[in-house]
Formats: C-alpha cells, sequence, structure tokens
C-alpha cells in the first residue's frame, strides 16, 4: 500500500492513521480502479476531511494539472412565474416577494449591453405556464442575430420537459428544434437529488429522476452538451447522495455528454425548509471531494461560486475543484435570494485571476467546452 501512494505522489504518512478498509479504497483510486457505490458509502460515512481532500486532490492533478478554469459570462432569467411549487425554492413567485417576466426585448437589451468578450450566456429560471417551445427557440435565433458568436447554456431538463411536451413534440425532436434555432448546450440545473421518494418529497410537480436522466442523454446524443447538478445537504442521507453520483456516472459511461459536476448547496432562507439548518463548511469539502473521487468520467468539478461564496470557493479548490464558473456579472438571483453571502454576485476578471493564484493554482480562462483562450 505505502509504496502505492509514493508511486501516486501522495505522503504515505497521511494514510497511516485510516482504517484498512479506507486504505483499499485510496490504492483503488491512486491506481485509477473505479469506486463501488458502497465503497462510496464507507467514504462519506468514514473519511476524514483531510484524507478526502489528500485523495480528490490527486484526481484532479491526474486530469487536470494545476490549471483552474473560468469563464466570462452572465446570467438571464426570464421569469420566476413557476408552474411548480418546490419546497426548497426561494426564488419562484410562490416564495419569492416580487415576480418578473422580462419581454424578449428586454431580454435583448440585456444581451446588447453585455461586453463584446463575453463568452457565454446561460439561460434558466422558472417554468412559465404559458411559453412554449416556439417562443424559447425564437429568443435563441434573435440572440444569436445579435451575438453569433456568443455561446448560449439555456434551459434545464425541467424547463425542457414543460416547454417540449407542451408543443406536443418528441423530446428528439424539440431539442433538435432547440438546437436548428442556436442551443449550443444546456445546463444541469433541475436535477436536484434522484431518489424519488425525497424528490416527492421536495419537488413532487418537478420532472422525475428518470425523465432528468432522458433529457441529457438524448441531448447528448444530438451532440449537445450538458452539465449536472444535485442539490444537497437538506433531507438526504449519504446512500442517496451515492445513489444521484451513480445514475450520473452510469450515464456518462454511456454517453460521455456531461463537461462538469456541479454540487448545490441547499440554502434555507426564504422557503419552505427553512426549518432544516444548512451543512457545516466540512461537509461541503467532503461533498466536493468525494464527487471528484466517484465521478471518474467527468472531466471537470466546479465551485459555482455565487453559491458558496468566494472564500469557500477558494477552499474548494483543494478538495478536488478545478473550476469556479464565471464572472457573472451580477447577474443571477436565484441563489441570493436563498440567503447566500454574495448578494449582488459579480467577480472581474482580475479579482477571478487573483482569488486562484492565491490557492496555488493557475488561471485558465475558458470557453464553453474547456478550451483554453489566449
Amino acid at each position: 500500500m505505502l509504496s502505492t501512494i509514493q508511486a501516486g505522489n501522495l505522503n504515505a504518512l497521511d494514510f497511516i492513521n485510516v482504517t484498512d478498509e479506507l486504505k483499499e479504497i485510496a490504492k483503488k483510486i491512486i491506481t485509477a480502479e473505479r469506486v463501488t457505490p458502497a465503497e462510496g458509502i464507507v467514504l462519506f460515512e468514514q473519511g476524514e476531511l483531510g484524507f478526502l481532500g489528500k485523495l480528490a486532490d490527486f484526481v484532479r492533478k491526474q486530469k487536470n494539472g494545476d490549471y483552474a478554469y473560468f469563464i466570462r459570462n452572465f446570467h438571464i432569467e426570464p421569469t420566476n412565474i413557476c408552474v411548480n411549487k418546490c419546497k426548497f425554492c426561494s426564488y419562484s413567485h410562490h416564495f419569492s416577494k416580487t415576480q418578473w417576466e422580462l419581454t424578449v426585448d428586454e431580454i435583448l437589451d440585456k444581451v446588447t449591453a453585455k461586453e463584446n468578450n463575453v463568452s457565454e450566456l446561460h439561460i434558466t429560471g422558472a417554468v412559465h405556464p404559458d411559453r412554449d417551445i416556439y417562443y424559447y427557440g425564437n429568443l435563441l435565433l434573435k440572440i444569436k442575430k445579435l451575438r453569433p458568436g456568443l455561446h448560449i447554456k439555456a434551459y434545464s431538463a425541467v424547463e425542457l420537459d414543460y416547454m417540449i411536451h407542451k408543443s406536443g413534440l418528441s423530446m428528439k425532436d424539440g431539442l433538435q428544434y432547440l438546437k436548428s434555432c442556436g442551443l449550443d448546450s444546456i445546463p444541469g440545473g433541475g436535477a436536484e437529488i434522484f431518489d424519488e421518494k425525497i424528490r416527492k418529497e421536495i419537488c413532487g410537480m418537478k420532472s422525475t429522476s428518470n425523465t432528468w436522466l432522458a433529457i441529457h442523454e438524448t441531448a447528448h446524443q444530438l451532440g449537445i452538451p450538458s452539465n449536472a447538478t444535485m442539490l444537497y445537504g437538506h433531507k438526504e442521507s449519504y446512500v442517496q447522495r451515492i445513489d444521484h453520483l451513480e445514475r450520473l456516472r452510469r450515464l456518462q459511461d454511456l454517453t460521455h455528454g456531461f463537461s462538469a459536476f456541479i454540487p448545490l448547496k441547499f440554502r434555507n432562507s426564504n422557503n419552505e425548509m427553512s426549518h432544516i439548518a444548512e451543512v457545516s463548511v466540512v461537509e461541503d469539502m467532503k461533498m466536493y471531494a468525494i464527487a471528484r473521487i466517484y465521478l471518474d468520467n467527468f472531466p471537470h468539478l466546479k465551485a459555482y461560486w455565487p453559491a458558496v461564496g468566494r472564500k469557500l470557493a477558494q477552499v474548494s479548490l483543494s478538495f478536488g475543484v478545478d473550476d469556479l464558473d464565471g464572472t457573472i456579472n451580477d447577474s443571477t438571483r436565484i441563489y441570493s435570494l436563498a440567503g447566500a453571502e454574495d448578494q449582488s454576485p459579480v467577480m472581474t476578471v482580475s479579482e477571478m485571476i487573483a482569488l486562484i493564484t492565491e490557492s496555488k493554482r493557475v488561471p485558465a480562462e475558458r470557453d464553453s467546452l474547456y478550451n483554453k483562450l489566449g
């Protein structure tokens, strides 16, 4: 075991005070052997944070060296009027003190107002009852006409499920239509937690876990890459977290269409689950580390800094994370409404570079497909 650790450029002393079971799991990780679901649960239940961090950092470095990626991007949230009533949501009109419904012209004004060097536009929000796929397809066409070089990452699987079914199209035909209108990739939102019992309890009106997975599978088959997420730190157990990661890993084995996994921390302000305490920083870092270890076929692990804050995002770079998302430019309200530290999420490129450099990582500006820029 010690020789294996040394071959993996890890310090053998970090593994002396762990159980034989954890040592065997560490050996598998170092030799690039896949961790089983049972072993993933052991890591959650028995792995100390320092132990997990060392292993996750090893995996990160094997995959991405010392690069830490970021992108110049902005969000547009067209509406918070939603057919769903998810208990954890602080964003929709059911729980927010205000509601909004941007017109197409207002959205286009936001697009034209952004700097020419912005690489990506992220469009996601609520599931509006009156808007179908043709509304959203037309929006894509208009944006591409204004900014043809802008990568559009738009519409979570939950939004896609509703708009495509409302229009009477098959999922394949609906996604193909949106791609023809300018859809470049889709975000990972709406996954929440795949366990059906908890999903029914916290977001029972939302698309099922199987539907979410089927939409992403279809998108990948059509050449539309996507991200994946998990909402953690509410009612789920470690077993249910690993089940979620396992389903994602199986789909990635099949399609290789996921670019990144993003753990999303449950925030308890202004929603029906405010009685549930938020998990600790230790639990946050454990989630990042085990996600990096378990999702061996995912190229990137992202810390979405508006959700956890700048400081914790910086710390996460030592727990398997290699991507901090982007500059955002104060264009999202989803996490600020839920009580995140950054109530006006904006980070300049120089601030991002400084944050990464302070963590002894190499800043790498990227495009939406993780090609390095400059």
